[in-house]
């Protein structure tokens, strides 16, 4: 029986019943970059999975952002099943975190990696991929997929599994090595197409390719100092044993979970303690805050502020966006929309000639930036900065140094504030700090804004574009780093978020995105958000904060 599907920028095409995707793509011709993924319907599908009925099609590959999660999830199972090839199956390989779209990964209980190890795992993937190895995914009980985990010292992966409310689990299957991976994978591993290993610290670069340079590997640039803010992260997360999504549900079963919020929050009050003690130290005039979207950068200020004062300084706040050009003269995008995240949008001049008056001692007129007629105003705030005082300033362009390039450096202290997550749902999925925000800015969006999360959704793309150009290439300037995760946040943000997600329509082009993220939810238990402190970061987004 033949049925008629329609493909996105093909058009209708009459396929048999029961022909997978891949079979499809492959009728299609040669495309610019190797399709590698489908949605069906807005759903997210592999290109092994048959379609038996009409419906809506659409192919992606690296340069989707689901096609190129594929692509990188497909290359750690490759390299993993390489690692336990050499190393032995029950070899504990951990994807830590991400650094500038590449994986930084570490071999646990005392291995050492060497530049001939890498070597020796990296021609096992090339003769593996050369191979062409169909990976398999197989749907197995629940108690099935527990013994798979076990056999191959997975233990990170037994016990997230316990939580599942399913009775089954979808595996998948390399030669004779088997994984869970939250998501989907390439069709096999002839798809993998580069990929590079390179020693760093005590652990090792997984390097993927660029989604937009015909797969060539990108230059694997330094980012020191986010690479120990990470590793201060991953290993205090350790030192509490909640470094995967299943011992934090262990801990919440097991009634731990007020616990685990207090000692989270100290963390987060010891390191604001020491970043305030740093800039009375060094006698600093401004502290400029930046970060990205949803990283927590206004709660973070005002916290900042009581600790300011607890040094005797008298802090005061000001906010970038109150020195937006008005309106009519602020900068489009590509596609002729209003670019608020452009360093164009501030008024440069004005800005430095107010902060030079501030440090001259002269009282200065603020403005306040009205958003709905577009236009600065000015409603008598005025400022003057005596020997002790303080200015915090906060915004996303705060470490770039044109925003305030009249002031000399020896008067300024930077921080960035971002939410660099701290725990990963088992040693071999992590969690994308993205995804952390994205889902902080749902909730904050609908219950401060009413916005619809289909909004916040479709706005998502744009926003992380506006970072990647203008926030995250000046965060190695910062001074004093400060992650605003915190380990319990999704157990605590799932019942905020999940009745959202579930809203967006099956017919809405965000119901993929939405999917992905409800089934990201599904791994946590849930807490109740009565416990969490009024003055904690999460507060900004939940409501009922002190500030």
């Amino acid at each position: 029986m033949d049925i008629t599907i329609n493909i996105k920028d093909y058009g209708e095409l009459t396929v048999p019943q029961g022909v997978t995707l891949l079979e499809i793509s492959r009728r299609l011709g040669e495309p610019e970059r190797p399709i590698i993924l489908a949605t069906v319907n807005h759903r997210l599908q592999d290109l092994r999975i048959p379609v038996t009925g009409p419906c809506d099609v659409a192919f992606l590959d690296i340069s989707d952002p689901n096609g190129y999660r594929a692509y990188q999830r497909s290359a750690s199972f490759l390299m993993i099943y390489a690692a336990k090839t050499i190393l032995g199956k029950k070899a504990r390989i951990v994807i830590e975190h991400s650094i500038n779209k590449n994986y930084y990964c570490e071999l646990l209980e005392d291995m050492e990696v060497t530049d001939e190890l890498l070597k020796r795992i990296e021609r096992v993937m090339d003769a593996t991929a050369a191979a062409d190895i169909k990976i398999e995914k197989l749907a197995l009980p629940v108690e099935e997929a527990i013994e798979r985990a076990e056999e191959f010292g997975m233990h990170d992966k037994v016990s997230l599994l316990r939580y599942r409310r399913t009775s089954n689990v979808n595996l998948y299957k390399l030669d004779w090595f088997y994984d869970y991976f939250y998501g989907q994978m390439l069709p096999s591993t002839g798809y993998i197409k580069s990929f590079k290993l390179e020693k760093r610290n005590k652990g090792f670069i997984l390097a993927f390719p660029s989604a937009s340079n015909d797969y060539q590997l990108a230059e694997i640039t330094p980012s020191n100092k986010l690479s120990e803010v990470f590793a201060e992260s991953n290993w205090w997360a350790r030192v509490l044993k909640v470094d995967t999504v299943g011992a934090l549900n262990d801990l919440i079963s097991n009634g731990g979970g007020g616990d685990i919020m207090r000692v989270n929050e100290a963390l987060h009050e010891k390191k604001i303690a020491y970043l305030a003690d740093r800039v009375h130290q060094m006698k600093k005039r401004i502290v400029l805050i930046a970060g990205p979207s949803s990283s927590g950068k206004t709660t973070f200020a005002q916290r900042l502020c009581v600790q300011l004062r607890v040094n005797g300084l008298r802090p005061s706040v000001l906010n970038l966006d109150d020195y937006f050009v008005d309106r009519e003269f602020s900068p489009r995008d590509s596609e002729g929309n209003y670019d608020f995240e452009s360093p164009d949008a501030i008024d440069i001049r004005q800005i430095n000639e107010d902060l030079s008056a501030l440090l001259r001692g002269e009282l200065v007129k603020i403005p306040d930036f009205n958003f709905l007629i577009g236009k600065r105003e000015y409603k008598g705030r005025a400022l003057h900065l005596s020997p002790n005082d303080v200015l915090v300033i906060e915004g996303i362009h705060g470490l770039n140094e044109q925003i305030t390039e009249h002031i000399p450096r020896e008067n300024k202290f930077k921080i960035f504030v971002s939410a660099l997550t701290q725990i990963n749902i088992d040693d071999h999925n992590r969690i994308p700090t993205t995804d952390t925000r994205l889902i902080r800015r749902i909730v904050r969006d609908y219950r401060a804004r009413g916005a619809d999360p289909k909004r916040s959704i479709g706005m998502w793309p744009s926003v992380l574009r506006g970072e990647n150009l203008n926030v995250f290439p000046f965060q190695e300037e910062a001074d004093g780093f400060f992650n605003s995760a915190l380990v319990y946040e999704m157990s605590v943000l799932k019942q905020f978020a999940e009745p959202l997600l579930f809203h967006v329509s099956k017919l809405d082009p965000e119901y993929t995105e939405a999917q992905r993220l409800i089934k990201f939810l599904d791994s946590f238990l849930g807490v109740s958000s009565e416990p969490v402190a009024n003055n904690s970061i999460l507060r900004e987004f939940i409501g009922g904060g002190c500030f």
